[in-house]
């Protein structure tokens, strides 16, 4: 019975011991699958989405002015006997003791046009804050592209960092028994230890690195804390065609910061219309009915009246003229700032080319500078090995091979990021 049993209790330790190991485990996360999850968990973008929302019932407060307004009122009124005047106006209602209730019922008939251009100017701003929200994504996609590639690239150059402490480590030993049979001197062994601890200081510079990388991938999907992703990598996007005319072109149509300065633009040119139209004149009909169940004996039980008022504004001190010059001089200034913008992304979809341009003729320079260097090494371990060549040209060979493979990495990911910011400033990343 004992060795049953001792079966089972490493059995099932081994078992727990695989389920915390699996329960440790990275998930792997896709960069699409890292952006779905910014979409939903980004606070920024979350805050755009409720100032869009929030702007929608800007218009539902402007279309109000189209609908009747209808209150009531509850009035007790207690007076000298006999009182029916009063000073401080020129006509004054009766003051006769009383206590009534009643409704108040007001309908706009025009104001000719104002309402309306306040109308449309509240939509075009809406409609503004959306493609705020729009830009806010691109922004959030184009933050976890960058953060995504950048901890790619760092992982890339982690594992160079352990391969190349482990070949220095593989060399000290060689090295170390090559002087121990006297078949080298003390001063390589010195040098191959250098080597050695720099390979050391290269990895935990290139861990911290992987780290902080890992960070800020997390902050960018909408974390408080790093989370353990294991990255998945991404294939190369092809190379770019011959002229930039045309993303500039398209950059232009498909930008939504862009779009929202012309909505905006418009909205204000809406505003500074209806500001005109304060000169205007407006009509109103009011109509009032309700009962007086305590007043005096000479007054009906009941009333109700109905009327028609038209307000012509005259003299106001300038105010109308002066808020249709502020209205007007803001409007213009959106026109500037929208020029002012496409002159911006005109540059950055140009600077963005000439950069993804310039990363990808990279790539082919790298690989081939990796070939060689691995070539150089081999033959400098091999005359090392036959004693023809010093630790010196051995050391020299494996720094430039790591430093050709680190080049060759850094340049994959470096055309990823181009092509990441090009599609941000061509406003194709959505």
């Amino acid at each position: 019975m004992k060795g049953p049993c001792s079966f089972v209790r490493v059995w099932a330790g081994n078992a727990l011991m695989c389920a915390g190991l699996w329960a440790q485990a990275p998930a792997a996360v896709s960069l699409a699958q890292a952006q779905q999850v910014a979409l939903r968990n980004h606070p920024r973008i979350a805050s755009a989405e409720l100032a869009a929302e929030a702007s929608g019932y800007v218009v539902q407060q402007v279309r109000s002015a189209y609908y009747p307004t209808l209150s009531g009122n509850v009035t007790g009124v207690g007076t000298e006997h006999g009182s029916v005047l009063s000073a401080g106006n020129v006509t004054t209602s009766s003051i006769y003791s009383r206590q009534a209730s009643g409704v108040v019922a007001n309908q706009l008939v025009t104001d000719f046009g104002r309402t309306s251009s306040l109308e449309q100017s509240a939509k075009l701003r809406t409609a503004s804050q959306n493609q705020n929200v729009t830009n806010t994504r691109a922004q959030v996609l184009a933050e976890v592209q960058e953060a995504y590639y950048r901890a790619l690239a760092s992982d890339s150059v982690l594992r160079v960092a352990r391969a190349t402490l482990d070949l220095r480590r593989v060399t000290l030993r060689q090295v170390s028994a090559l002087a121990q049979s006297s078949l080298r001197s003390t001063v390589d062994v010195s040098f191959a230890q250098v080597n050695e601890s720099q390979a050391e200081l290269d990895l935990f510079r290139a861990e911290n690195d992987a780290t902080a990388s890992h960070a800020r991938l997390s902050a960018a999907m909408g974390y408080d804390r790093d989370q353990p992703f294991s990255l998945t990598d991404e294939p190369l996007p092809p190379a770019l065609g011959p002229s930039v005319d045309a993303l500039i072109e398209q950059s232009k149509r498909e930008r939504p910061d862009l779009a929202a300065l012309r909505l905006n633009q418009e909205s204000l040119d809406r505003y500074a219309e209806a500001e005109k139209r304060l000169r205007n004149p407006t009509i109103n009909i009011a109509a009032v009915a309700g009962v007086a169940p305590i007043r005096d004996d000479r007054l009906p039980e009941s009333y109700s009246a109905a009327g028609v008022n038209v307000n012509i504004p005259v003299l106001n001190g300038g105010l109308f003229k002066a808020r249709r010059e502020e209205a007007e001089s803001r409007a213009a200034a959106a026109a500037k700032d929208v020029q002012d913008l496409s002159l911006q992304i005109a540059r950055d979809v140009q600077l963005a080319w000439l950069n993804a341009n310039d990363t990808f003729r990279r790539l082919d320079v790298t690989a081939r500078m990796v070939a060689q260097a691995n070539e150089a090494l081999r033959l400098a371990q091999a005359r090392y090995d036959n004693a023809l060549g010093s630790i010196v040209e051995l050391n020299q060979a494996q720094l430039n091979q790591t430093s050709a493979e680190i080049a060759a990495a850094s340049a994959k990911y470096d055309y990823l990021s181009a092509r990441s910011q090009l599609s941000y400033a061509m406003g194709i990343l959505r």
